[in-house]
């Protein structure tokens, strides 16, 4: 059964108003999602059919990995049970501020004070009716955490409501609206400070993940510090510290000496697979990565001129170089078959022929001048 509603004539005007322009209210709602989308996280260029109404022609690229950015139109109920309610308080459509709704949902609070500097720039803000509900908080209290601006475009008479929150805010307002005011039924206290103690732990735990990442990038910049003015004793061999090191390009000398045997080039892989290689055989920092490249090169280059030499090969993986340095370590520091089976099995996965392919390196090693140095 549908509801009626009781409206006087200007409500029900407003309510004809907003009937008629419905589908340009989706135009412009979807426009301002994908121009958010579009700033917040790409350069910042700003290539939009709104471009004439913004205030800023460009931004600085914002670059932020969102959760998601969301929008919606006020549905014809929805309207008309405000203006049952509130229907005193507006003249007319333009009035109402949020027939158009956006919510940007990002993964960490420091990025929200990021995306409402980007709104800011780019929209007229109704200050009066915006509200940070971060600021509205006691000291002792918890709660629902958002920012809400009223925008506006030039030249469009209609504003629009956009709210930024976190995943956990995003999370916690949606449990809050079911469990809370949307019932309209009063809550008991041993349950209403149960909730208030989630909300507390879901506050702490987003502090805490902006505080994580924001230590991981000062130890990220430390080290990429560390890695370039050749400190590299000092920086633990990981993920992080050997993706600093191969922007170094320390294997370069060596897969260019090794391709200069025929002429050929060097066709770029990613090296980081080396990683857990270096780690088997024992190198616990970048100084120790280093010290075998200085060390085994020449044995290296002596290992690709004996698999090269008689051929017309003309491109060579860059994962030669770093795959010949970690044999020929192998080799020098009395590794056998299970050593070179186990590097083998890590660079190519676990096959029937590692067993075959160490024999027959370890095979073709022995008279080279390297292993009687």
């Amino acid at each position: 059964m549908t509801p009626t509603f009781n409206l006087d004539a200007c409500s029900l005007k407003i309510l004809q108003e907003f009937k008629d322009k419905k589908t340009e209210f989706e135009q412009v709602a979807a426009e301002v999602k994908n121009l958010l989308e579009q700033v917040l996280s790409g350069s910042g260029k700003i290539s939009s059919k709104l471009e004439g109404r913004l205030k800023a022609k460009e931004l600085e690229g914002a670059g932020l990995h969102l959760a998601s950015i969301e929008y919606r139109v006020k549905t014809e109920y929805s309207l008309a049970e405000k203006l049952e309610r509130k229907g005193n308080k507006y003249g007319s459509l333009a009035d109402i501020t949020d027939i158009i709704g956006l919510r940007v949902i990002t993964f960490y609070t420091d990025d929200v004070d990021k995306v409402a500097s980007a709104i800011e720039k780019l929209f007229e803000i109704d200050w009066d009716n915006s509200v940070d509900k971060r600021k509205l908080l006691q000291i002792d209290s918890f709660g629902y955490l958002s920012r809400h601006y009223i925008c506006s475009l030039k030249d469009y008479p209609h504003k629009f409501e956009i709210q930024l929150r976190t995943v956990l805010q995003h999370a916690w307002a949606n449990m809050d609206h079911d469990t809370g005011y949307k019932s309209g039924v009063e809550i008991p206290q041993r349950y209403l400070r149960s909730m208030n103690r989630l909300a507390g732990m879901l506050e702490l735990i987003d502090d805490e993940f902006s505080r994580m990442r924001s230590e991981i990038t000062d130890y990220r910049r430390s080290i990429r510090n560390l890695v370039s003015s050749g400190k590299l004793d000092e920086v633990p061999l990981d993920g992080d510290t050997f993706k600093s090191y191969l922007d170094l390009k320390p294997f370069d000398n060596l897969n260019r000496h090794i391709a200069s045997m025929n002429q050929a080039e060097i066709q770029p892989v990613s090296l980081m697979q080396y990683l857990p290689i270096f780690k088997g055989i024992g190198c616990k920092t970048l100084g120790d990565v280093n010290r075998i490249i200085k060390k085994y090169s020449d044995a290296a280059y002596q290992i690709a001129s004996y698999q090269m030499g008689l051929t017309d090969l003309d491109v060579i993986s860059a994962s030669l170089g770093p795959q010949n340095l970690c044999i020929a370590y192998i080799l020098k520091n009395d590794g056998g078959k299970a050593d070179m089976r186990f590097l083998y099995e890590l660079i190519n996965g676990t096959q029937n022929g590692s067993d075959v392919w160490a024999e027959m390196i370890i095979e073709q090693a022995r008279d080279l001048p390297f292993m009687n140095q």
